[in-house]
């Protein structure tokens, strides 16, 4: 018997609606946090052993007996919408690939759920609308979704399943798309699950959304406990700076009856019920900030820019939490990833020891910004390829390009920072160690990162805060100037 022949793509972009620029097929081609677009054979060979879920699914899927075909991988850092040229051409070189590839047993597709694009406001519906068009509508379509997925009723009528990522920071993204192989083996095999699916009325802020303590711990713990006779449940809580009606958190479900779905979708709904009382979305203004960074702490106290994280759209040059420590003179801080490729190539061209005078971030054009002036020690120099060492990323190489490690000199403040080149998330201690700085050895660590630093920081922290300073990814819900999200909006 011959083994079954899957085809497997990725097709990657978390939209933020309210942030600039967009994502053209330049941002898609390069290596950012994630790698280059890869094609063909290199989709495998470059993503294994990466806690991806095109790698948990194709080690999962040739462990299982599958002869898995890849198509094409490609994801872009977070900004505004995907244009029409980038999305057209990928996924031009998609389907080409799926009918190349033909005859097929299956498809497996590895997307986020939160992609909006300059025509299509659901552009994981339309992603699978076409596939389906090439396909047919008998044969396999599996998918795997970020947590921050917005799901649409079309993504659940075009898929026979969606696995979803259960972690926030995404320690489980491989561990997904191996889950999603047994469903796959299944539906080779004639089963046809029944589907459930519905959405949460309420938007969750991503600063609350941290799946390692209550209330959010809670909910996920509840999944193993229905998941029961061949019942299969995920939940995503919504990416809420991608602005169209199916905004939010939802929850599926699939089961050989009808009945056991729908009852499995009710008893989740009920739980998002029981804990909504319990989110909590407060955020320390600037002055705690500072005052909170003048006290001495055992371990480094993490201060997090949640609202300039450019794994959300910032711009990662925002410089309210800068400016704050600089004004209170805080000493023993070190601040990360500033994106400012000027500073950036000054500190390469004059070198390691020198000083120099310049303006850093504030250059992104968002509101009330400005540069932070201040005279800069050069302390080490980086081509910009780290290798992360935390559990989330580990595997990978964050392409940072022409990058340094400045430190404020000639001012009360004292303060050690990182300047990239490419914009990249603040959240792995390698981002720093990469350039000689140890966060254990800090009093105050500022990360431009709303959760994902959690999984490698909160080991060596005394505390963790997010701090509501200006940027491009607002988490104070009721500051968004929505068009077309419906749902309610928590205020805290």
């Amino acid at each position: 018997m011959s083994k079954p022949r899957i085809a497997i793509a990725s097709f990657q972009h978390e939209t933020n609606c309210f942030a600039g620029p967009k994502a053209g097929l330049a941002e898609f081609e390069m290596a950012d946090s994630w790698p280059e677009m890869l094609h063909g054979a290199r989709v495998l060979k470059d993503t294994a052993g990466m806690n991806l879920p095109t790698a948990g699914f194709a080690k999962a899927g040739q462990a299982a007996g599958f002869e898995v075909i890849p198509v094409l991988w490609c994801s872009a850092e977070p900004s505004a919408q995907v244009t029409d040229q980038a999305f057209e051409q990928i996924m031009q070189w998609i389907l080409a690939g799926i009918r190349a590839a033909m005859p097929l047993d299956g498809v497996f597709l590895d997307l986020h759920g939160a992609m909006v694009t300059e025509s299509f406001a659901d552009g994981e519906g339309e992603i699978l609308r076409r596939v389906r068009q090439v396909i047919g509508p008998d044969l396999p379509l599996v998918i795997s979704l970020d947590l921050h997925a917005n799901i649409s009723q079309t993504m659940m009528d075009l898929s026979d399943f969606m696995g979803i990522f259960r972690t926030y920071p995404h320690l489980d993204m491989a561990e997904t798309g191996a889950r999603c192989v047994p469903v796959m083996a299944q539906l080779l095999q004639g089963r046809r699950l029944c589907k459930a699916f519905a959405q949460i009325p309420y938007l969750i802020p991503l600063h609350s959304q941290f799946t390692g303590q209550p209330p959010f711990s809670d909910l996920y713990n509840l999944l193993p406990v229905i998941e029961v006779d061949g019942l299969l449940a995920d939940i995503a809580l919504g990416f809420t700076a991608a602005d169209f009606p199916d905004t939010g958190p939802s929850c599926v479900a699939y089961a050989d009856d009808q009945p056991s779905a729908d009852s499995a979708i009710q008893a989740i709904e009920r739980k998002f019920h029981e804990i909504r009382p319990l989110i909590k979305g407060d955020m320390l203004s600037l002055d705690q900030a500072a005052t909170l960074a003048h006290a001495v702490h055992s371990k480094p106290l993490i201060l997090a820019d949640v609202q300039d994280n450019p794994g959300a759209g910032g711009s990662s040059d925002t410089t309210g939490l800068l400016w704050a420590m600089i004004h209170a003179g805080a000493k023993d801080v070190l601040m990360g990833l500033f994106h400012d490729p000027e500073v950036a190539q000054i500190a390469h061209d004059i070198g390691v020891g020198q000083r120099f005078r310049a303006e850093l971030g504030g250059k992104s054009g968002l509101p009330g910004q400005k540069p932070a002036q201040a005279t800069f020690e050069v302390l080490s120099l980086s081509a910009g390829h780290c290798t992360y060492s935390g559990e989330m990323y580990g595997g990978g190489v964050a392409t940072l390009g022409p990058s340094a490690a400045l430190r404020t000199v000639g001012g009360a403040a004292q303060i050690d920072l990182v300047v990239t080149s490419i914009r990249n998330q603040c959240l792995d201690l390698a981002q720093f160690t990469h350039f000689g700085l140890d966060p254990a050895r800090y009093n105050v660590v500022c990360v431009k990162s709303t959760v994902h630093f959690r999984a490698a920081f909160d080991p060596i922290a005394s505390d963790v805060k997010p701090v509501s300073s200006p940027g491009g990814f607002l988490c104070d819900l009721a500051q968004i100037p929505y068009k077309s999200a419906t749902r309610e909006i928590l205020r805290f």
